[in-house]
């Protein structure tokens, strides 16, 4: 185990309890990735049955996302005052509203009630999002990667918990599909708070205004950091606008709702499964060939996408878009910690999120107008332009180093 203390962040370097805070926030993870998933695999659905216009199927995840960048930047300054776990736990208390408020949303019939479930949800999501941030701030810059990614292998889990709450509770409370669903997410939640009380995270010191570090222009003026973004909203943005529509686009080719749910299991799976790796992979390759092999799949996802719409056509898309999803969200993260100092963490990772997670918003909306207006394909057409431009810009700041190096 290595020990250091950085007075300029007053950080502790232990991968000891890295590994600790990683296992558990891995737990963690699988709960509210579980929770957040059965919003995903149903909130087109039961938008499809609410909303007064089917345009407007997709609302209820896009407000789910416009949750989840509205909570990034608060979730980050809660973080510094307060402490990374009192923060999370307060997410937690947002998973459990989400569950109940869905539930009555569909009893009573009322798609506005179940749109402030979704906007909960997303609330809930800047929380457990930042997981893989927690997980790396006593790790040494050889075991980051490691940590973020033991992190998001909750996700293997969540991939499976969530859909199949999902099959199992849909139909148990006649004749109001889902509602079971709804508590069952609320108990997710409520499991996940409990897991959360062994996380061990240093309360961040009180420091000076010159100890809080660079200004946050200068920081995200660095090219690097621009990357990073950049890298990180093609692969998340376009991964949720395509899952965004997906199970619906399966309902409407005529596909049942237990096949457009297992896509969305098997989606999310390999969303994280490749986390048992990933860390490994970029120790092994750098960072920037496995950010460029995630951008690589989830271009081919769009183009599996493109070619039909059987449901080998959506699952094995789905799948493809889950992998590149993993590691090229994985390397955008490992990215962004390479551009700050310790005590400028918690500012810079919720502005890298409150961008991401900005941009998801804009697709995640464009989503169910692009699929009832247009079709599926325009949803897949639209993912290949912007991931190459950010592989073009990834290539670029690969070659601008190798010539500093000259």
């Amino acid at each position: 185990m290595t020990v250091a203390v950085e007075s300029a962040g007053h950080a502790i370097i232990d991968d000891r309890l890295a590994r600790r805070n990683a296992l558990v926030l891995a737990l963690a993870q699988a709960l509210a990735g579980g929770n957040s998933t059965v919003l995903v695999a149903t909130g087109g659905i039961v938008g499809a049955m609410l909303a007064p216009d089917k345009g407007l199927a997709t609302v209820p995840i896009s407000v789910y996302v416009l949750g989840l960048w509205l909570g990034t930047l608060p979730m980050g300054a809660l973080a510094r005052r307060f402490g990374r776990r009192n923060a999370f736990q307060l997410g937690t208390l947002f998973g459990i509203l989400t569950g109940l408020i869905c539930y009555f949303a569909v009893v009573q019939g009322s798609f506005l009630l179940f749109n402030l479930g979704a906007l909960a949800s997303g609330l809930y999501g800047s929380a457990h999002v930042a997981y893989r941030f927690a997980a790396a701030d006593t790790a040494s810059e050889v075991f980051k990667p490691k940590a973020i990614s033991w992190v998001l292998v909750g996700g293997v889990f969540s991939g499976v918990i969530g859909p199949q709450v999902v099959i199992a509770t849909k139909d148990l409370w006649p004749p109001y599909l889902f509602a079971a669903t709804y508590l069952a997410q609320a108990g997710l939640a409520a499991v996940s708070a409990i897991v959360l009380m062994f996380v061990r995270i240093p309360t961040p010191a009180t420091i000076t205004v010159a100890g809080q570090g660079r200004p946050l222009g200068e920081i995200a003026r660095q090219p690097r950091f621009l990357v990073a973004v950049a890298c990180g909203v093609a692969s998340y943005a376009m991964m949720n606008m395509v899952m965004t529509s997906a199970p619906l686009a399966m309902v409407m080719c005529e596909h049942s709702v237990a096949d457009a749910t297992l896509g969305i299991q098997w989606h999310v799976i390999g969303m994280y499964a490749p986390s048992f790796f990933t860390g490994a992979l970029i120790a092994r390759f750098g960072v920037e060939r496995v950010v460029a092999f995630g951008l690589f799949l989830i271009v081919a996802s769009a183009i599996v996408g493109l070619s039909g719409t059987t449901i080998w056509h959506f699952w094995i898309g789905l799948v493809l878009l889950g992998v590149g999803w993993n590691f090229g969200f994985v390397g955008a993260t490992t990215m962004v910690t390479e551009c700050h100092r310790p005590n400028e963490r918690n500012k810079v990772q919720a502005f890298n999120d409150f961008l991401v997670f900005g941009s998801m918003a804009i697709g995640s909306f464009s989503s169910g107008k692009l699929l009832a207006d247009y079709g599926w394909d325009a949803v897949n057409g639209v993912v290949i332009p912007i991931v190459v431009a950010a592989g073009a810009l990834l290539a670029w700041n690969v070659f601008a180093k190798r010539r500093q190096w000259v």
